[in-house]
């Protein structure tokens, strides 16, 4: 492999350098990991019930030994298509903006055209339901990249796709409803009148801001009554943080061509299907007994904390309690998730496989409030020119103080993390931001003037 220097600024793969396989951490978790339940008999669930929401394929990849699953040309030509492989860049003028000896680096999954890394296993699942001769695929999407995404992947293999949107989103996201429309997708938010599960949680509140867990119940309800009809999952599932890992498995690639191994991997975590596929090939080298001392750290919001403040059970993965019920770290199935802007992260549990490694201390977690995630973007965006989602943002606070860490102690630590969606179609959270900081501004500005005029007078 080409070895290039380490003041590099961009590391791009050519294009006969796309990882053919997706890595399938799986075998190589530590024993003990947890089966899914069926939902009704909270017995473990054999993989033929999930054939009738899932394709056969990405069922067998749930549930497969092999550490490694070859990625079928169609989907490779695809990936290609809509932008694979994608850049690592390091952000040097983040780096001297902070004063740390620590190198940064970010994996650049903005640049397809819905513009985050949703549509890697998008693409997959609306290429194996094709295969398989279903004709509409339901999903849910909380601030709509992967109902954007989904919506791209269906046009793409000329199938029909109809989304729940979360209320929050559908409201304040006009943007990405537009995109996922463009695209030929059908979106309502969620709760809708369409469901049986959305009509009861519009009784309960006509003005719900709904959630991903209500969004999930509905695509699924909507799935099961129509037999051409298959559900798309966007995050948590073990199928899906498998195709996710062409993120990692080209980051790795290009940290060899700069002779670079990372210290510490960063990522945001929702469901955690971005972090997951962005670290899983570096987790398999210290799963391995490789780099040992390497750290994996996610980072969730305060709104829903479910690594941080959640516990580590047995949970359904949707409010209506319909889905299967995996184990994972949940704040539970029935709570109500502020509608923060981070909406791709409102979500009560994660997937089962990071909440595993969370448990089992290979992983830590931090939890950042929205002020402090959106105060890291701004200097991003200043300093390095990106202006990223406000998932992404978490990621960044997480980099930013790590990097700071490295400040204190000296360490010239190599830290990289997953730059997983551009905020283009978010800057209403910018707007906000800005205009919460002026206010903050012009209070400390008042109190400041109060003060002085009770000062008392100097004499002449």
């Amino acid at each position: 492999m080409r070895r290039m220097s380490k003041n590099v600024i961009k590391v791009n793969l050519e294009v006969d350098q796309i990882p053919k396989k997706w890595y399938n951490i799986l075998p190589h978790l530590p024993p003990g990991y947890p089966p899914p339940l069926d939902p009704i008999t909270l017995k473990p669930i054999s993989p033929e019930p999930l054939m009738r929401l899932f394709p056969k394929e990405c069922v067998m990849q749930a549930v497969s030994t092999q550490p490694e699953i070859e990625i079928p040309e169609e989907i490779l030509e695809t990936y290609i298509r809509i932008g694979r492989p994608t850049p690592l860049q390091r952000a040097t003028r983040l780096e001297k903006s902070l004063g740390t000896p620590a190198k940064i680096y970010f994996k650049r999954e903005d640049v397809n055209p819905t513009g985050s890394h949703k549509p890697n296993t998008a693409i997959a699942q609306a290429y194996y339901n094709m295969k398989e001769g279903a004709e509409r695929l339901t999903t849910e999407t909380g601030a709509g990249q992967w109902g954007s995404a989904l919506a791209l992947a269906c046009s793409l293999f000329d199938m029909d796709c109809t989304v729940y949107m979360t209320r929050s989103s559908y409201l304040s996201k006009p943007g990405r409803r537009t995109v996922i429309e463009t695209y030929g997708a059908e979106v309502f938010p969620s709760p809708s009148d369409r469901t049986d599960a959305g009509r009861k949680f519009l009784k309960e509140d006509p003005d719900h801001p709904g959630s991903l867990g209500i969004a999930i119940s509905e695509a699924v309800e909507d799935c099961i009554k129509h037999d051409n009809t298959k559900y798309s999952l966007g995050s948590v599932l073990d199928f899906v943080l498998l195709h996710q890992s062409i993120i990692g498995l080209e980051a790795k690639k290009q940290m060899e061509m700069l002779d670079e191994y990372p210290d510490i991997v960063v990522g945001c975590i929702g469901g955690g299907s971005n972090y997951g596929g962005f670290s899983y090939p570096f987790m398999h080298d210290k799963l391995k007994g490789n780099k040992k001392e390497t750290r994996f750290v996610a980072a969730e919001p305060t709104a829903v904390p479910s690594t941080t403040r959640g516990v580590y059970e047995y949970d359904y993965g949707d409010s209506a309690a319909t889905a299967p019920v995996v184990k994972m770290y949940t704040v539970g199935h029935t709570f109500q998730c502020p509608p923060i802007h981070a909406a791709g992260l409102r979500y009560h549990g994660k997937a089962p496989s990071l909440s595993y490694l969370v448990h089992k201390g290979l992983m830590e977690s931090r939890a950042y409030g929205q002020r402090q995630v959106m105060e890291a973007a701004v200097l991003f965006a200043k300093t390095e020119g990106f202006i990223s989602a406000p998932e992404t943002a978490h990621a960044i606070k997480a980099t930013i103080d790590l990097a700071l860490e490295c400040k204190k102690t000296g360490e010239e630590k190599v830290i990289i993390f997953n730059y997983s969606g551009h905020g283009l179609l978010d800057v209403k959270v910018y707007e906000e931001y800005r205009a919460s900081v002026l206010k903050d501004f012009e209070a400390t500005k008042e109190m400041i003037e109060a003060g002085l005029r009770v000062l008392p007078k100097v004499p002449a």
